[in-house]
């Protein structure tokens, strides 16, 4: 078997303009966002839905992402230091121990937490614009996982979230890591998500299948929280007090996601055997 292995030492920042970095992240999450968007709006035209609910769409979903990401890292991730350093949960900076203050962006981000924070989010959209809970979370579980393919490909150009070390031929090497051949597991979820998105937009497409409202939530998630918990196998640990524990925070923090979206999809199955 002949090695392929790949160096991979992209510079995070694609420009700094007066100390304010442009990163491949917050490029990569935009275009995501704004693809997600595009394609709701075809959805909410064939849906029959107003234009200006699409468009308060945009606002609701980036504030629940970002603001539930944010606090599912500080929580779950390092609460301990965010706990002493409460206004960098809040901020893009960080002060050092001399009390210099640096802009850094936010450098935690949790998609539990971001997936907990639209959830809410939509909640409120919901009842804001009278439009069914189930069914404005079956339309976002549509695009949520084109949106989850962009994230991951974000933290491939940060070189972070990386694989553990492997002899496989398509192994990269993170250069700005290490030089030690590891699976592209940032890879391999993107390609996941794209491979799911595939699928939900399909059924959704193929008007000949009758699905109750939360369906399409329910197959999403559990299909996108399946796949992060096989792929956390060949991740290394984000952080140390994770080492030896059989199941990662991330693995662990999925399990519930499963379970609610294996909930949706069984009560819909159940409901059209029965009529």
């Amino acid at each position: 078997m002949i090695a392929l292995y790949i160096n991979w030492n992209f510079d995070s920042e694609i420009i700094n303009i007066f100390g304010f970095p442009l990163k491949y992240y917050g490029l990569l999450f935009a275009c995501g966002l704004l693809l997600c968007m595009y394609i709701l709006k075809g959805i909410f035209k064939r849906e029959n839905l107003k234009d200006s609910a699409h468009e308060a769409l945009f606002i609701y979903g980036i504030v629940g992402i970002f603001v539930g990401a944010r606090l599912g890292h500080c929580l779950f991730y390092d609460f301990e230091y965010y706990s002493k350093n409460i206004l960098e949960i809040f901020l893009p900076i960080k002060v050092n121990q001399i009390g210099e203050i640096k802009f850094t962006g936010y450098t935690g981000l949790a998609s539990h937490g971001g997936t907990v924070g639209l959830i809410i989010s939509l909640y409120l959209y919901s009842k804001k614009y009278e439009i069914k809970y189930l069914k404005i979370l079956d339309l976002i579980a549509i695009v949520a996982p084109l949106g989850a393919t962009f994230i991951r490909l974000a933290n491939l150009m940060n070189s972070e979230m990386i694989g553990s070390p492997t002899t496989m031929p398509w192994a990269f090497i993170f250069r700005r890591i290490d030089n030690i051949p590891r699976h592209p597991a940032q890879l391999y979820e993107a390609i996941s998500y794209l491979i799911i998105f595939i699928i939900v937009f399909l059924i959704y497409k193929t008007k000949n299948i009758k699905l109750g409202n939360g369906f399409l939530f329910g197959l999403a998630i559990t299909l996108i929280f399946t796949m992060r918990i096989l792929i956390e196998f060949v991740k290394i640990n984000q952080v140390e007090f994770e080492d030896g524990m059989k199941l990662n925070m991330g693995q662990i923090l999925s399990i519930p996601f499963i379970t609610i979206g294996m909930y949706f999809m069984g009560k819909n199955l159940i409901k059209n055997e029965s009529n």
